[in-house]
């Protein structure tokens, strides 16, 4: 009998270690002060202007890039039929988990893409807007699986990223509050027309539910309406080290307001503060990284990776 030949699957991501990622900032300007760097980063997430220089530039750069030629391409889309269609934004998915910084990267981004001419109005939006009220959570039993993926109203979810893909003059996103912890009645967050849109949320990898072999299952999903995606990725347990240290920071500022959903974890004592904390991370937002998240980081155009300290140590891109 003859043994079978194993062959390695070749990596399909080119993979850059923090050097050789930095030297293709090139040229790009440092676009980004002190004071908004303060202003941008998280709460328990100390950035430094070496990291947006080494880091964040060269992928603006990239960015930048890759704006040029889809506008161009529509240009040329536009120029072959005859018509002047509303303008279509560049949409940017970035996802990870909970705590690991992608809102901290998201924000980032927006300001130094904000800084280029070719695209200076950037808008984020965030998939809490897109959550199932907690009426609607608790109703249907799911309250503890809030961030899982059957915790979003995916229908208004993808109406939505059809219309600003379309070119709609404004479209509307609804608010979340981190402090009630739940959808806010009648506020809206307004798109108008974007050169970049970034979509920063946990799950907005995620593939279709279905057999895609079978056309009777095919389904749009929310990142067919991507450009560009981009995972921030983290060992679990570094993650849930930044998770339990935000947690105690946050008795002191956004637990200790009367109106916070969390204002009973105000007077924790930092022994039942990390007790509480590991609890909701092994129950919630760790299964939903192992089941949800991290199985859709392959599906990303580019992974940045982070060590302890919250520096990314390598960037991999995917090969064309």
């Amino acid at each position: 009998m003859m043994e079978r030949m194993y062959i390695p699957m070749a990596s399909p991501y080119v993979t850059f270690n923090r050097e050789q990622w930095s030297a293709l900032r090139a040229s790009t300007p440092l676009t980004i002060s002190d004071n908004e760097l303060s202003l941008l980063q998280g709460l328990n997430e100390k950035m430094s202007m070496t990291e947006v220089s080494d880091i964040y530039l060269p992928l603006s750069r990239l960015l930048n890039l890759y704006v040029g030629g889809t506008q161009e391409l529509y240009q040329a889309t536009h120029t072959f039929l005859g018509n002047q269609d509303g303008k279509v934004p560049f949409i940017i998915g970035i996802a990870g988990s909970v705590a690991v910084g992608k809102s901290t990267t998201a924000r980032i981004l927006q300001t130094l893409l904000s800084r280029w001419p070719n695209h200076p109005k950037v808008d984020l939006v965030t998939t809490d807007g897109f959550l199932y009220p907690n009426k609607v959570l608790e109703d249907r039993g799911i309250m503890k699986r809030k961030g899982f993926p059957e915790s979003y109203d995916l229908r208004r979810f993808i109406h939505f990223l059809s219309d600003v893909k379309s070119g709609l003059p404004e479209v509307k996103a609804p608010v979340y509050s981190h402090l009630v912890y739940d959808i806010v009645p009648d506020e809206w967050q307004t798109v108008r027309q974007p050169d970049i849109l970034i979509v920063e949320g946990l799950n907005v990898l995620q593939p279709p539910r279905g057999d895609e072999s079978d056309a009777r299952n095919f389904e749009v999903i929310v990142s067919d309406f991507f450009d560009f995606t981009i995972y921030v990725h983290a060992e679990e347990k570094h993650i849930l080290q930044w998770y339990v240290e935000r947690f105690k920071l946050l008795r002191q500022t956004a637990f200790s307001d009367p109106t916070s959903y969390f204002k009973r974890y105000a007077s924790l004592s930092d022994e039942e503060a990390t007790e509480v904390a590991t609890g909701i991370w092994t129950e919630i937002n760790g299964a939903n990284l192992r089941q949800n998240i991290l199985p859709t980081r392959v599906r990303a155009q580019l992974i940045l990776d982070k060590g302890l300290d919250h520096r990314v140590q390598s960037v991999k891109l995917r090969k064309l």
